[in-house]
């Protein structure tokens, strides 16, 4: 018996609503093929981009493979020097869930194997507030400096967590639900708060969580 006979027993056998589920992925994967690889800079093998609240600027985002983007979410590049266009690159195999926020102005990165929950925002934009007589809107102003982010590998971001400018968070780290990352994370932390602040961290020494 042939491995494409063996899934369509396996999907014959499924409850009626798994097999809807099932339909719908593979609907979506089409879509994704079909319409979101022409819009992206790139996007890889394998992903499944879902209906996004608003997707801006796709041209500047990158996509690895086998990664999920779910419903709500709002991508968008904004470019503030043409000569220095914005880079937003997801990695491969992430979950980016329901009512995230990205917005990417100089340079943004999520590695590879990243989870991130519901209702997250990560933005590397600064808007300048000092300046009292300006009369443009404040949600407007964009810094043209960069302050870039970058996200480590098999992190987990939990839910409705705020990832702000100019932050590296390393690799395999824990951002606990809720918290405001305002500062460098090192490698196999976990953290959480307002600021968020290191709770846990790997020993490799003693092979146990401190």
């Amino acid at each position: 018996m042939t491995s494409t006979m063996k899934r369509l027993i396996h999907f014959l056998q499924l409850p009626w609503h798994d097999r809807l589920n099932c339909l719908h992925v593979v609907l979506v994967e089409f879509k994704t093929i079909a319409y979101y690889r022409l819009v992206f800079g790139k996007i890889g093998r394998k992903c499944r981009i879902y209906k996004p609240l608003l997707l801006a600027n796709p041209r500047y985002v990158y996509i690895g493979d086998h990664t999920v983007v779910s419903q709500g979410v709002r991508v968008e590049a904004i470019v503030v020097d043409k000569n220095h266009p914005p880079c937003l690159r997801i990695g491969s195999n992430v979950n980016i869930e329901q009512n995230v926020h990205i917005i990417c102005s100089s340079n943004l990165v999520i590695g590879n194997n990243v989870s991130i929950s519901a209702s997250c925002s990560i933005s590397d934009t600064v808007h300048p507030f000092l300046d009292i007589e300006d009369t443009c809107k404040i949600g407007d102003r964009i810094d043209p400096i960069s302050s870039p982010i970058e996200i480590g590998e098999n992190t987990f971001i939990g839910f409705g967590c705020a990832i702000l400018p100019n932050v590296h968070i390393g690799k395999r780290c824990i951002i606990g639900a809720n918290s405001t990352v305002k500062h460098d994370i090192p490698d196999y932390c976990v953290v959480s708060g307002n600021p968020a602040s290191i709770i846990m961290r790997y020993d490799f020494e003693k092979k146990i969580w401190n």
